[in-house]
């Protein structure tokens, strides 16, 4: 039996006052509704680096330098159609402004706060991460 691997990269981006931006899923999309990291599928021939630069400004419109992405910790999950590895990156630092580019709700929140949040089974092993880093 093979199971088929996707490759995701998403970022906790952290604000001054140690707040991580939570984006929703919007309708239309698998598991619409709940609340994850920013990120995206890491594309054929592309490094986590590369996507999330990507991704960050196609989905926020913020530029990101390699250099500001430290990774984190990892995901593994097997969902019931495909298993996911997604590494989890922080940054601290980008330049423009965080928009909602294709029109789905961000929520800068305490990690503490964040298990009050729906989020894709993927994601919430990842917030105890983020607790202890913060």
């Amino acid at each position: 039996m093979s199971v088929k691997i996707v490759l995701v990269a998403a970022c906790a981006l952290i604000d001054a006052d140690g707040r991580v931006l939570l984006a929703q899923r919007p309708e239309g999309k698998p598991m619409a509704g709940l609340w994850e990291f920013p990120g995206g599928k890491i594309e054929h021939g592309e490094r986590p680096e590369e996507t999330l630069i990507r991704e960050l400004r196609e989905e926020l419109g913020i530029t990101v330098s390699e250099a500001c992405l430290a990774p984190l910790t990892f995901a593994s999950h097997a969902y019931p159609d495909f298993h996911l590895l997604m590494p989890l990156y922080v940054c601290r630092r980008w330049e423009g402004t965080i928009t909602a580019t294709e029109g789905q709700r961000l929520a800068w929140v305490k990690p503490n706060k964040m298990r009050d949040y729906d989020m894709p089974p993927a994601d919430v092993p990842l917030v105890s991460h983020l607790m202890a880093l913060l």
